[in-house]
């Protein structure tokens, strides 16, 4: 009996552990829980089944459990694919029931006009065909807002709106109403005892807001210029020798109207330094210290100034580059000597490590090519980095005249001494329409027009037609140029065109000149090129009989009367040392041109023009000076005479207070200009801000320009009064009384020099480059024609 009832103990405990067992197996769940033998996904529109099956963490044969049906609820959420997910249990089947979220159709804003739907679609992440969800659209009205605070229109309010469309689609509205712009009611300073608040609201952009200041937006509060104008007042006070300053808080209050802000700028102005000593620590051996302390931008007591000790770095930066320590470095160690207000600066030159270009990255070129853009650079993958040759590259890309912006930033590479040259340029319009209206002392109205591409199908290639209609020319002029022929740097390039001009005002003939240039070109080095070229063209000089008979025009002119060929070689010279070929403010050039007529044809001639100018800065940064030279002379060859087209004739743009073929040799029995053998013109120019809002694109310049055009040859002289002699006899044979004849020539040529000045206004208008001239003619010759105002524009696309 005992026996038996141990038995059956010992099978009821093993019972119990296999029971235990199974429930442990089975992760704790009762035995209730059903398993899953089927999984449905309903709702679902464009999402396959088996995508949804994927981001569940329950399959098919699993025991259902709340934790993983917990945790696919989650997983499924998270994919931004679902407005609504819910699970559903009947029997041994789990449903799966998903409300899609819609496909955006389009994003589409109304109301706006201060901001563009461009710089809208820069900003927000929704874009067609993205999938919609609350989320998303909030983060991107976040955006638009701080977008319209940035413009000082702190009143603006977005409301986003969904239009429901077929196939779970849906157009996303955002319905802006803007508010009026929130303006500064008034900047205060606190702390400055040195400088006024007047004066300091002059350094800052941001401006108070004022009835006349319609066309600025400066009088807008924005934050990000706020904290610019605080970096604008450091630079202020460290370049007058407050080397201590600091701003130390910038606050914007909203006004009780909360139409206006207060800015208030709390300074510190310091104490005001001097410059003491300046030393140059190099422990490179080739380099004359000597050499290297000439180029220190200050002198010792003189006002610090901050700008000056970059200046010098830059300076002995560049210095070590030209003398083949490319990758030098300059640190300037700067000692306070507190108690007698005097900094002392040591310029520590370095040679720095040197490091290899890895990659050069092209960024922005939407239009240009790549290759456009790399030929000119002068550094390559696997060159050593060189600063001097990375300025040199940019230069050239921005001579290229495509790009509004080009900058050139480095950045680690894969490696310690490897670096990634980043090339970002910004494409700029570089079709134009040009059209040029002149306005001459005797009320007439000259103009032309043309239209060209500098970088046709973004190869860099230029072609230009050029169809001109006034009431004194008429110019057809084709032109390409291919600035890399067969691969290689040589231009090369070809003229057609066919030109009348009207002579009748100035010199009474019409001039028609049909001919072809062959171009070419190579340089000679990093600064010069030589551009070797052929031209042949035929010229006719269209005089009336009738005139010429009469004596209206002078005999000089008829003497010309005929067709001519003109076969010219000849060759250009040019080297540039500018510090920026688009706007320089340092450097000169200089350019030599020279053609020689005779090789085939009816002229011979050997003429040469020469043009130099000079760029400084003057006084402070946006003020420059340029100083210009042009000069040039023609002569015959052999027993030939210089012919009345290929003399020079100087006025209107090239001589402001005259008008074109103004000035010069003239017949003053008929009034025609003759033009001259020789010619000098010099210009002094000061260009210079007009105080205008930089976004207005408006400079001016004071210029003063002093020349004179002349000589002809004696022997011409005298053919045309002998012509003029001749003339006489043979009218009076005809019968004409003495009395009746035509006046003999009286041509003046003295090379007498004439000056001008004026005022010149530069326009970079929306529509195109506009340029005002205003000038007043100083000195002159009676016989001179001149003008005081001429105007000109253009358009680009």
């Amino acid at each position: 009996m005992n026996k038996n009832i141990g038995l059956i103990s010992a099978l009821c405990v093993c019972l119990v552990f296999s029971s235990v067992g199974s429930w442990a197996q089975s992760g704790g769940t009762s035995s209730s829980e059903p398993v899953i033998e089927s999984i449905v996904v309903r709702g679902h529109q464009r999402i396959e089944p088996a995508t949804v099956l994927s981001y569940m963490a329950l399959e098919q044969g699993d025991i259902y459990q709340e934790g993983e049906a917990d945790q696919s609820l989650k997983t499924l959420f998270a994919t931004g694919l679902f407005a609504d997910v819910r699970f559903t249990r009947q029997g041994s089947t789990l449903f799966v029931d998903v409300v899609e979220n819609p496909i955006i159709n389009r994003v589409v804003f109304e109301g706006n006009k201060a901001i563009d739907d461009d710089d809208f679609n820069e900003e927000i992440k929704l874009r067609p065909r993205i999938v919609y969800t609350r989320a998303r659209v909030q983060t991107d009205l976040q955006r638009m807002i701080e977008l319209y605070r940035r413009k000082g229109r702190f009143a603006a309010t977005i409301v986003p709106k969904v239009v429901q469309l077929p196939q779970n689609r849906v157009d996303l509205v955002f319905e802006i109403n803007e508010g009026a712009p929130t303006g500064i009611r008034r900047v205060n300073f606190l702390g400055n005892d040195v400088y006024k608040d007047r004066k300091l609201r002059s350094v800052i952009v941001t401006d108070e807001s004022r009835w006349w200041n319609f066309f600025s937006s400066n009088d807008n509060y924005d934050p990000d210029r706020v904290t610019y104008d605080r970096e604008l007042l450091r630079q202020f006070y460290e370049s007058r020798g407050y080397a201590d300053f600091r701003v130390t808080s910038s606050v914007a209050e909203m006004t009780p109207d909360r139409d206006d802000f207060f800015v208030t700028f709390t300074l510190k102005e310091g104490a005001r330094y001097k410059f003491g000593t300046a030393e140059i620590d190099t422990n490179i051996e080739d380099i004359d210290i000597e050499i290297l302390e000439g180029l220190v931008k200050f002198n010792e007591n003189e006002i610090y100034n901050a700008e000056r000790i970059e200046e010098t770095v830059d300076s002995l930066t560049f210095a070590a580059g030209i003398a083949g320590y490319a990758f030098a470095e300059v640190r300037p160690r700067i000692r306070r000597d507190f108690d007698n207000k005097i900094i002392n600066v040591v310029f520590r030159l370095r040679e720095g490590p040197r490091v290899y270009v890895e990659r050069v990255n092209i960024i922005g070129n939407s239009r240009t090519l790549d290759r456009v853009i790399r030929r000119e650079m002068q550094i390559v993958e696997g060159d050593a980095f060189n600063r001097i040759q990375m300025d040199r590259s940019r230069n050239r890309i921005r001579a290229l005249g495509f790009f509004e912006e080009v900058e050139i930033t480095e950045e680690p590479g894969t490696v310690p001494d490897r670096t990634i040259v980043n090339v970002a340029v910004e494409e700029q319009p570089t079709g134009e329409f040009t059209f040029g209206v002149g306005f001459s002392s005797t009320d007439q109205l000259a103009g032309d027009f043309s239209i060209s591409e500098r970088n046709l199908l973004g190869r860099g290639q230029f072609l230009r037609l050029r169809v001109s209609g006034s009431n004194r020319r008429q110019q057809i002029d084709l032109a390409f140029t291919e600035p890399y022929l067969f691969g290689r740097n040589l231009v090369g390039g070809i003229d057609l065109f066919r030109t009348v001009t009207d002579f009748e005002e100035e010199a009474g003939f019409n001039l028609s000149s049909t001919g072809l240039n062959l171009r070419t070109g190579f340089p000679l080095n990093q600064y010069a090129r030589l551009a070797p070229r052929y031209s042949i063209r035929n010229d006719e000089v269209d005089v009336s009989d009738a005139n010429c008979i009469s004596g209206v025009i002078s005999s000089a002119i008829c003497d010309e009367q005929g067709t001519r060929v003109t076969s010219v070689v000849g060759f250009s010279y040019y080297t540039d040392h500018r510090n920026d070929p688009i706007k320089p403010s340092a450097g000169y050039d200089f350019l030599l041109q020279q053609e020689i007529a005779g090789v085939g044809g009816d002229t011979k001639y050997s003429r040469t023009q020469l043009e130099m100018n000079a760029f400084h800065k003057l006084f402070f940064k946006n003020v420059i000076g340029s100083v210009t030279w042009e000069t040039g002379f023609i002569f015959p060859l052999g027993d030939d005479k210089v012919r009345l087209s290929d003399r020079f004739r100087k006025g209107g743009n090239s001589f402001r207070g005259f008008e074109t073929s103004g000035l010069g040799p003239r017949d003053l029995t008929t009034d025609d200009s003759l033009g001259g053998q020789a010619f000098g013109i010099g210009t002094v120019e000061i260009s210079f801000p007009t105080g205008l809002p930089e976004q207005y694109g408006i400079d001016a310049s004071l210029f003063a320009q002093a020349g004179t055009v002349g000589h002809i040859d004696n022997d011409v002289q005298n053919d045309v009064i002998q012509a003029a002699v001749d003339r006489n006899d043979v009218l009076l044979a005809l019968g004409v009384l003495p009395s009746a004849l035509p006046p003999l020539p009286q041509i003046e040529d003295d090379m007498s020099w004439r000056v001008s000045a004026g005022l010149s206004v530069f326009w970079d208008s929306p529509f195109g480059p506009v340029r005002l001239d205003f000038a007043q003619v100083l000195v002159r010759e009676d016989y001179d024609n001149v003008e005081a105002f001429r105007f000109s524009a253009g358009t680009r696309f």
